[in-house]
């Protein structure tokens, strides 16, 4: 494709479209990725949609619709005659087929699965039964497994026949009589050896799996460490049955980074994208903010305790937002490097004391920097030594625990064996202030003959 963009091309797709034969048109549309062919067709009106989806053959549709929302998805398949339908789900992969499947009611998947082969239909279904975000979800069946008795030749010869539809030719398993998992060969191995070489004499019989009851965070984590392409998925008794490739690991570690995000935006897990409605989108974020608006009324009660100090020096009262603001922003920054740190580090001892340790020198050294800084500027706006030492003790204090906060409270709760990304930022920050507050307003309390 030359350097034209996508929006360039539209109006010749457009034009093509209008043909009576689809050949200008796969001309065009075969230089395009299956993401490419998804935002073309939500480019085009109603009719051309139409046309676009005539003109497209069923692998094409089958790749563009595992690149879209799952309302487009719904939309484009109920465009669809019945046997057309049925081909296309036969060709997408099964993990991304039971995602589109699991949330429809048993009547609609039973409607949309009429037709399909029995061998897909059958798989897809076992795969939903595992439960939600475990290897046995998002595995699929397409891939190449040999049996250990096969020479190299033979494994040529079934590539040839499977290659098609394996999602990865970069390892093919070896299985033994009982359909165990017993050893993999990479395709660097298979090309090396000799034609009358058996199998089991090029494997590698230290092969890493998963059960399929794994969580998939620690699947990404295995691929991740072990910088794999693709891991195999077996029951507790070895057998294999299934496979899981790295492209469909990104899309948990996207929709993992998704849901912790939402979680720290104290918006409940739940997905809010540009297309929740308004009434959704406030139903998700009220029950967190309600409860952050009765722990917030605490601040309210600590600046009345110390109404006399304030009333004494209302200049106090010009740096508590900064204080109180300063506190927050540390303890949400140290809980985004905590969060994201849990996601790929096993959690010991060690690792906790160093952390610990760290995270206090961070605080003490931002909280020394910017103490000075405003306490200088507090001393000369007011022209009192004491005024400058109250505001900059008090930041020191407050970003320190505000540090500490951020750090301490996600690793308990990631003890208690609870997602730490529930410990969001609003609750950190609102924590952080009622902390402020009261050393800000207790130090200023002490040297209130002072000032």
């Amino acid at each position: 494709m030359n350097a034209r963009t996508l929006e360039q091309w539209i109006p010749d797709i457009k034009e093509s479209l209008k043909a009576s034969t689809s050949t200008d048109f796969q001309r065009i549309i075969d230089e395009f990725l299956p993401y490419d062919l998804a935002r073309i067709h939500s480019q085009l009106s109603d009719m051309e949609q139409a046309r676009f989806l005539q003109f497209l053959n069923e692998e094409q549709l089958a790749d563009m619709i595992q690149e879209m929302e799952h309302d487009q998805q719904i939309d484009v398949l109920g465009r669809l005659d019945q046997e057309k339908t049925a081909l296309i789900l036969d060709l997408m992969d099964n993990d991304d087929l039971a995602i589109l499947l699991d949330e429809l009611s048993q009547e609609q998947k039973e409607e949309l699965m009429r037709g399909m082969r029995d061998e897909e239909s059958q798989f897809v279904q076992n795969i939903m039964k595992f439960p939600p975000e475990t290897a046995g979800r998002i595995m699929t069946n397409r891939y190449v497994w040999i049996p250990q008795h096969y020479t190299v030749s033979d494994v040529v010869q079934k590539l040839k026949a499977f290659v098609s539809i394996a999602e990865t030719i970069n390892y093919l398993y070896v299985i033994d009589q009982e359909r165990k998992l017993v050893g993999v060969v990479s395709y660097r191995a298979l090309i090396l050896a000799e034609p009358g070489e058996t199998i089991v004499e090029i494997m590698n019989g230290r092969v890493l799996s998963v059960p399929v009851d794994a969580d998939q965070e620690e699947v990404a984590q295995l691929i991740q460490k072990y910088d794999l392409v693709a891991i195999p998925v077996v029951e507790a008794d070895g057998t294999l049955v299934g496979i899981i490739t790295v492209d469909d690991i990104l899309d948990v570690i996207v929709r993992e980074a998704d849901e912790d995000i939402q979680k720290m935006n104290a918006t409940g897990g739940k997905s809010i994208d540009f297309h929740t409605k308004a009434v959704n989108a406030a139903a998700r974020r009220l029950p967190w903010l309600i409860l952050l608006l009765f722990i917030g009324l605490i601040s309210g009660t600590i600046i009345s305790v110390f109404e006399q100090t304030l009333e004494q020096v209302v200049a106090l009262a010009f740096f508590m937002p900064m204080i109180a603001g300063m506190t927050g922003n540390t303890g949400t920054q140290s809980l985004a490097v905590i969060i994201r740190g849990l996601a790929t580090k096993e959690l010991s001892r060690p690792v906790v004391v160093r952390l610990l340790a760290r995270e206090l020198k961070v605080g003490i050294m931002i909280g020394v920097i910017c103490g000075i800084f405003i306490a200088v500027i507090a001393y000369i706006w007011q022209g009192n030594l004491y005024l400058g030492l109250v505001v900059g003790s008090s930041l020191i204090a407050t970003l320190i625990v505000g540090t500490m906060a951020g750090t301490v409270i996600p690793l308990i709760l990631f003890k208690l064996r609870v997602d730490p990304a529930v410990a969001s930022g609003p609750l950190i920050t609102t924590i952080n202030d009622i902390l402020s507050l009261i050393i800000y307003f207790g130090i200023a309390t002490l040297f209130l003959s002072y000032l």
